[in-house]
């Protein structure tokens, strides 16, 4: 993971820095996929680097399953973690601040400030809790568009995205392709398995059977599901992970020399799944993990085309990077490459790369030499050609 700084230290030489972030409302209605319309609505962001003057030079984040807007840098001095994705944004880094304007945001439905379950219904005068519409990636999409136009961005010089962030930039493709030079989809697929449905309706099902949940309106009844989120959250970490890193990490170590022969904590493992499970159910919004995992299982561009996937895929203009991990799986290589092929059948151009490392899903997060290596050339590549870099300058490695 991105290395942490102590209290006091000064920042790490390639962060962003300090961020602040902004707030964007809209007040022109979005219909949604499911036929709702959201009335008006905020979107939180942030940025790094500066856009120039042409505003040629801007490379939009989109974020997965329970990320957000902070995807870089830190909030104030005494933070000690960066933002989700520092390791890969920032001075000198695969998608390089001195040369590119970046923006990252907190999806409609999330719940670190953009308009979703937390926020307040006008209509009813109520949080919109349980109420709040299904939302989609191509409403997702719709109102990054909006955000663009309010930035006076005409074209991302790429959009790029990881896991869930993946299926955003596929969708970018699709329905903005004049808006986008390049697509970076990380650790993705065109569409879930059925096992991954399977995954996230276990998920849904933890949550909702909740007594505490008292069917998504918590708020009112001053109380969080907490054991059903942390059960999700359980049951998602290991997904992420994989077989290896779990084994390299933890074995069968036990927290104590003997067995208790009870069903308390008595395996590291145990200890780590609930750990990660009690933090995330003080975190995340219970409402938003299901509005997200919806918006995961509905995703399938291919559905309109009678499940033909280059047809889907036809107006993308842009060349592509796919880039997927060995022990990914829950997104595995094998759904990366079919992506490839589709794109490589609807005669887009495409590079492909699978990075060998034991991190399972969770490795298009962290820090690796040779995935920095492919994602740094193929942004290179895209500033050179806009013109943003020069074509003699490289990232320093």
């Amino acid at each position: 993971m991105p290395e942490s700084h102590r209290l006091n230290d000064p920042l790490p030489a390639d962060s962003v820095g300090i961020i602040t972030p902004q707030v964007a409302h809209f007040d022109t209605p979005l219909a949604l996929a499911c036929g709702k319309v959201l009335p008006d609505f905020d979107l939180v962001y942030e940025t790094y680097g500066s856009l120039n003057a042409e505003r040629s030079n801007a490379v939009l984040i989109c974020h997965a399953l329970s990320g957000h807007h902070h995807a870089a840098g830190y909030h104030n001095d005494e933070e000690r973690k960066p933002g989700w994705w520092d390791a890969h944004i920032g001075p000198g880094k695969s998608i390089d601040t001195n040369h590119f304007f970046v923006v990252s945001l907190n999806n409609l439905g999330g719940c670190h400030g953009s308009t979703g379950p937390l926020s307040h219904n006008s209509d009813t005068g109520r949080l919109w809790g349980p109420d709040f519409p299904l939302v989609t990636v191509s409403d997702w999409v719709n109102s990054q568009a909006r955000l663009a136009d309010r930035l006076g961005i005409e074209r991302w010089a790429a959009a790029v995205g990881g896991s869930l962030g993946g299926m955003q930039v596929l969708q970018w493709s699709m329905a903005f392709p004049e808006r986008i030079a390049n697509a970076v989809v990380i650790a993705a697929t065109p569409r879930l398995s059925a096992q991954n449905i399977a995954f996230n309706e276990v998920a849904r099902q933890a949550i909702r059977s909740d007594p505490d949940f008292h069917a998504g309106w918590y708020s009112e009844h001053q109380t969080l599901p907490k054991r059903g989120l942390k059960l999700a959250r359980m049951v998602g970490h290991i997904t992420y992970l994989s077989e290896d890193a779990m084994g390299s990490k933890f074995g069968r170590d036990l927290r104590t020399n003997d067995l208790n022969f009870g069903f308390d904590v008595e395996f590291q493992v145990e200890s780590y799944l609930r750990y990660q499970g009690d933090t995330f159910s003080t975190t995340f919004d219970a409402n938003t993990y299901l509005l997200m995992t919806k918006a995961l299982d509905y995703f399938d561009p291919a559905a309109r085309y009678a499940g033909n996937l280059p047809e889907a895929l036809a107006p993308a203009q842009c060349p592509f990077l796919v880039v997927s991990f060995t022990s990914d799986w829950r997104f595995p290589p094998s759904r990366s490459r079919e992506l490839v092929d589709a794109l490589i059948q609807a005669g887009k151009p495409v590079s492909y790369a699978n990075i060998d490392s034991p991190y399972g899903h969770d490795a298009f997060l962290l820090p690796d030499d040779r995935y920095h290596a492919v994602f740094s050339a193929f942004m290179q590549r895209a500033a050179k050609e806009a013109g943003i870099m020069p074509a003699n300058d490289e990232v320093t490695q």
